[in-house]
């Protein structure tokens, strides 16, 4: 089930590891999350939330997300 909160989270929650650590998931460059997405996307809310932000880049569709951002 879709759940809206998970764009929120898509917008404001940092990558926990690797390259792009601290960054906010929208923020992934597009190949990084196409290479996890051939290669399989983490178990758990990560691989959800990083397989959402790749279908939303893949879309085109970051604007929407950029204005749920926080502020701070």
């Amino acid at each position: 089930m879709y759940d809206p909160q998970n764009l929120l989270k898509v917008a404001n929650m940092k990558m926990p590891f690797g390259k792009y650590e601290g960054r906010n998931l929208i923020e992934l460059p597009e190949p990084y999350l196409v290479w996890f997405s051939s290669k399989g996307f983490p178990t758990g809310q990560l691989g959800e939330l990083l397989q959402l932000t790749y279908e939303i880049k893949v879309n085109g569709l970051e604007s929407l997300i950029y204005p749920l951002r926080s502020k701070h």
